[in-house]
Order: C-alpha cells, then sequence, then structure tokens
C-alpha cells in the first residue's frame, strides 16, 4: 500500500523549494512575483503615508495650502518645529528601542552588515516619526522615510516568506525601487537609486525585479494621485553651447555648497555626540524654527519654492537666504537624527543656488544667460548628484519630476563638474556614506564581497556526507555508503566532522572494535560551526573567520526527511572554489 505523505508536510516541501529556488542567479520568475508583490504593497504604505501627512498639513497650514508654511505667523513658525522634536522625543522615549533605526543610512547599514533583515517595528517608527518631521515643518523631505519604508516591506516580506537572506536583498532593493517610484512618480530614477545608491551595483538577477516593482508602485501611486510630475513647469528654451562655461560654473558652485552641507553635517554630529537624544531633537527645532523666523521658505520639502526659484519669483537676495539657512538648518535636522531625508531639501538648494548664479550673471554681469529657471532645474541635479554621488540617479529624477528632455545634457555636464570639485578636490564621500561612517561602520564595495552576497550556501554546500551518532556499532554502516565527509552527531546536534576514508581505513586497522566513540577515536577531526541554509556566502566567510573553524554545517529543518543537517562546507573547498 502506497503511503500518503501528510498535506502540512507536502505543503511544507513545496514552500521549501520555492523560497531556495528564489536563491539561485536565474530564478527571475520567482523574484519577479515577489517583486511584484513588493511593488504593490510598498505603493500601498506610501499612497497612505503621504495622504496622511498632506492632510495634516492641510488642516493647520493657512489655506489648506501643505506646502503653505510661509503664511504662517512669527509664533507658528518657531513653535512648530520645537513641538515637532518634543513629540518625536516621547515617541522615541516610549515606544522605539535602542536598536531600532530609521532612514536611508539605516537602510544601508542592515543591508550591508545585516542580510538586509529589517523589523517591522522599525517600519511604523518611521511612518510615525517622519509624518511628524514633515507635518512640524523640519526642513527634511520624505524621500528617506519612503526609501526606508519601502526596504522594511521587502525585507519583512522576505522573511515572513522565511527566504533565503539573499533574495530578502534583493527584495529590500525591489522596495527601495518601489519608494522612490511611489513617492515621486518616478519610476525609472527608482530603478536607477535602488541599483546605484542601496546595492552599488548593476546585476541583471536583481535589475528585473527591481523594474517590475517600481513599474508596479508608479502605477498604483498615480491611480491614486494623477500622472502630473511633481513639478509643473511650462516649456524652457535650450541650453546653447555658448552657456557652457556657466554650466561649468555652476557645477563648481555646487560642489562647493555639497562639500559644505556634508561638512556641516559631520562636524555638527561630532559637536552633538556627547547629547542625549531629547537635546538633539530640541537643538534641530530650535535651529529651523529660528531660521525660519527670518526665513520661513526653509520649513518643509520646499517643492513651492523650487516651482518659484524655476519661474523666476524670487529676488536674489531671497535666493540666497534661502540657499544659505536651508543648508543649515537641513544640515542640523540630518545630524541631530530627524526621522526623515535630504534629497528634497539637497532640491531645494540645488534649485536656489542656480538662479541665483544665474540671475547675477545676467542681471548683474549682463551675461547672455537664456533662462534662470534652467539653472535651477540644472542646479537641483547637480546638488542632488553631488550629495549623493550617484549621478544618474539624480539625472533622471529631476527629468522625471520636470518631464523636460532638454535638461539631460546640461545637467550632465553640471553633475560630473559637481562631483568631481566634491568628490576629488574636497575628498567628500557620498553623504550616506558620511553617515554610516558617523556611526562606526565602514564598508568596501568590493567585487568579492558583493559576488558572495549575491549567493546563498546553499548553492555551495556539498550533500556527500552522513551524520553518524558519536558511539555507533559496526552493523550501522552495514545500510551507509560512506561518503565524503561524516558529521558527528551528539546529542542530535552536528560538533565535528571527519573525512569518510578515515573512517573506513581505521575500520581496517581495527577489525576487533565493535562500538566505536568517534569523539574519542584517534582521528582527525574537524572543528565544525552550523550556519543557517538561508544566509549568504558572505556570512559563511565570515563565520570561518571569526569561528575559527575547519566546516561549516549547513542546517535547516526538512519535516519529510526528519533531518536537520543539509549539507556541508569545507574551508579548504570555500576558498578554492570562492576566494581566488
Amino acid at each position: 500500500m502506497k503511503y500518503k505523505l501528510p498535506n502540512k508536510s507536502i505543503i511544507t516541501k513545496h514552500l521549501d523549494d520555492f523560497r531556495f529556488q528564489t536563491a539561485r542567479a536565474d530564478a527571475l520568475v520567482h523574484l519577479s512575483i515577489l517583486g511584484l508583490s513588493v511593488g504593490v504593497l510598498t505603493s500601498l504604505v506610501l499612497t497612505f503615508f503621504i495622504f496622511c501627512v498632506n492632510s495634516a498639513l492641510a488642516l493647520w497650514l493657512p489655506l489648506g495650502d501643505s506646502e503653505n508654511f510661509e503664511s504662517l505667523n512669527l509664533a507658528s513658525r518657531l513653535l512648530a518645529p520645537v513641538l515637532g522634536s518634543v513629540i518625536l522625543l516621547l515617541i522615541y522615549r516610549f515606544i522605539a528601542k535602542e536598536s531600532d533605526g530609521v532612514g536611508v543610512v539605516n537602510v544601508l547599514e542592515r543591508l550591508r552588515y545585516h542580510d538586509g533583515l529589517i523589523q517591522l517595528r522599525s517600519l511604523v517608527l518611521q511612518f510615525i516619526g517622519a509624518a511628524v518631521a514633515l507635518v512640524s515643518g523640519h526642513s527634511v523631505g520624505r524621500e528617506g522615510p519612503a526609501i526606508h519604508m519601502g526596504s522594511a516591506v521587502g525585507s519583512v516580506l522576505g522573511q515572513q516568506l522565511k527566504l533565503p537572506h539573499n533574495s530578502v536583498r534583493t527584495l529590500l532593493a525591489c522596495g527601495s525601487a518601489a519608494a522612490i517610484s511611489a513617492a515621486f512618480n518616478t519610476p525609472l530614477a527608482g530603478v536607477i537609486f535602488a541599483m546605484e545608491v542601496i546595492v552599488v551595483e548593476y546585476s541583471f538577477a536583481s535589475f528585473i525585479p527591481i523594474m517590475i516593482a517600481a513599474v508596479v508602485a508608479a502605477g498604483i501611486a498615480q491611480w491614486a494621485f494623477g500622472s502630473d510630475a511633481l513639478l509643473h513647469i511650462d516649456a524652457m528654451p535650450s541650453i546653447s553651447a555658448a552657456e557652457i562655461p556657466f554650466l561649468i560654473l555652476l557645477g563648481v558652485l555646487v560642489g562647493c555648497a555639497s562639500t559644505l552641507f556634508t561638512y556641516l553635517i559631520k562636524a555638527i554630529s561630532i559637536k552633538t555626540q556627547s547629547l542625549g537624544l531629547s537635546m538633539r531633537f530640541i537643538l534641530a527645532g530650535f535651529v529651523t524654527g529660528t531660521l525660519a523666523l527670518l526665513i520661513p521658505e526653509i520649513m518643509g520639502m520646499g517643492y513651492d519654492t523650487i516651482n518659484a526659484a524655476i519661474l523666476g519669483q524670487l529676488s536674489m537676495s531671497l535666493l540666497f537666504a534661502i540657499m544659505l539657512l536651508k543648508l543649515i538648518a537641513t544640515a542640523c535636522a540630518i545630524a541631530c537624527g530627524i526621522p526623515a531625508g535630504l534629497i528634497s531639501p539637497s532640491l531645494v538648494i540645488g534649485a536656489v543656488g542656480g538662479a541665483l548664479m544665474a540671475s547675477f550673471l545676467h542681471h548683474t554681469l549682463e551675461l547672455p544667460i537664456q533662462n534662470s529657471g534652467m539653472y535651477a532645474i540644472i542646479g537641483m541635479s547637480a546638488m542632488m548628484g553631488a550629495c549623493l554621488q550617484a549621478p544618474l540617479a539624480a539625472l533622471t529624477a529631476v527629468f522625471e519630476i520636470t518631464t523636460h528632455h532638454n535638461i539631460i545634457w546640461p545637467s550632465m555636464l553640471s553633475i560630473v563638474v559637481a562631483q568631481l570639485v566634491s568628490r576629488q578636490i574636497f575628498k567628500q564621500p557620498p553623504v550616506f556614506d558620511l553617515l554610516l561612517s558617523l556611526r562606526g561602520f565602514s564598508y568596501q564595495h568590493d567585487p568579492v564581497t558583493q559576488s558572495l552576497q549575491r549567493s546563498s550556501v546553499k548553492d555551495a554546500m556539498s550533500e556527500d556526507y552522513v551524520c553518524l551518532a558519536r558511539v555507533f556499532t559496526r552493523n550501522t554502516l552495514e545500510h551507509i555508503n560512506l561518503p565524503e565527509w561524516i558529521v558527528i552527531e551528539d546529542n542530535q546536534m552536528p560538533v565535528a566532522a571527519i573525512a569518510g576514508h578515515h573512517l573506513i581505513a581505521y575500520l581496517e586497522q581495527h577489525p576487533e572494535l565493535d562500538a566505536i566513540d568517534l569523539l574519542d577515536a584517534p582521528l582527525e577531526q574537524h572543528t565544525i560551526a552550523s550556519i543557517d541554509i538561508r544566509s549568504t556566502l558572505a556570512k559563511a566567510r565570515e563565520m570561518f573567520s571569526q569561528e575559527k573553524v575547519a566546516m561549516l554545517c549547513v542546517t535547516h529543518w526538512n519535516p519529510l526527511a526528519q533531518t536537520f543537517v543539509q549539507g556541508v562546507i569545507s574551508r579548504e573547498s570555500f576558498n578554492q572554489t570562492f576566494i581566488r
């Protein structure tokens, strides 16, 4: 009579098969399905987040305009950021745990050092914290929180499905791309940002699911908020070749501004690191509120200020004041840990800086500037590119935000010059890497590590092994074909390994032995450590280095076969195959 397996075991087997298929480099169908799911979930979360923030802003700002901080009275300008800081302080003190982190920097930390594992708790903290920061008028943006929430959605989904960690990393990148796509209606920029800033590589295996996630997220966001571009700009004249020197000058100035921005973040972070979280939050709120007494345009994300700069509605003195005070307020907010982003403020700084330079050259020096609005747009892309040192992400983001194709080549020129000034002349790192280093982390983007992080231990393990109890009899071996490796179990846990041919030779030399204690027998034993089958090969290399073991035992409970050990990886085979 044929034995029928329990339905639960059959389902478990199919789920395991699906999980481990996603770890393969050619698992595009599996990862594409998961990427689509991440895109849908991320867009729903971001749509709700944007709705909550815009609704709250419309309720308390004059005329129901979610950008109208300029119409607030003096007391409101000062008190709103301070009150927001107090609320954030209460949230962090009574809800957050010490291990909870938010923002793009936390995403990079979890991706690079923790296999992309982000907790649901940090998603909730980011949602609430960012909403409070944005509604209270802090000089921050929503893109950082969006990226964190999207990445957390992808990571949490992967963890709930118990996917291999290299697959979780891909879903995290899908979430970050979907977040940028949904928050700004920029699907192409979302894909490039995820590849250029988050995973720092262009890989075909992850490119397709990331693109699917971004497209799906953009579609849902457009259904919810419409398909209009973020900025409403009429047609503008193209930049002529005669203006190339001005574009280079703009790149130099933006590179200097970006350097000042990163320097201020570093300086304020170092000066305030001895202060408690409460003092840093209050300091950020007080600085923003005080500066807003002078220039209220620095409050909030500032897309209305960008529009005004592009349309030439701001005087040169106001442009200069906004650029300087926005830079200071944003640097203080980021350095003090306000849980929101810096991309929107960098766009504002770049826009007013570009418009200021063009207005000065045209009106003061009477040089032939076609349109100051074009320089505002180009300044946006140059500042974002220089701060993040992600030129393609900046270029595509500004292009999709403005929908003007004639900004592409002049923006490329200014972005290149700005990045060269910031990176090569002033030796400034990308701002997210700077923030990561201030937390005590240092990461090298070497090809070997990236390759190991993309690969699962399942692809490297050998299944030519057998598990034996520490004490066994000769009769036990009659039904076993001795493999390459013997994993010795004590109390059903792997404790050491020996070579199969060594055991055979030992038994042939001692035919009188019946019961054998493998741990006491004079056999060459290899120290062993257990590694979960979901881990990446980067984790395997780390364990070989830290645990000082000769072999890793790949573990995962198989309910059908009733086995715990699934394979082994020897240090020698690992080094020969993957570390060359």
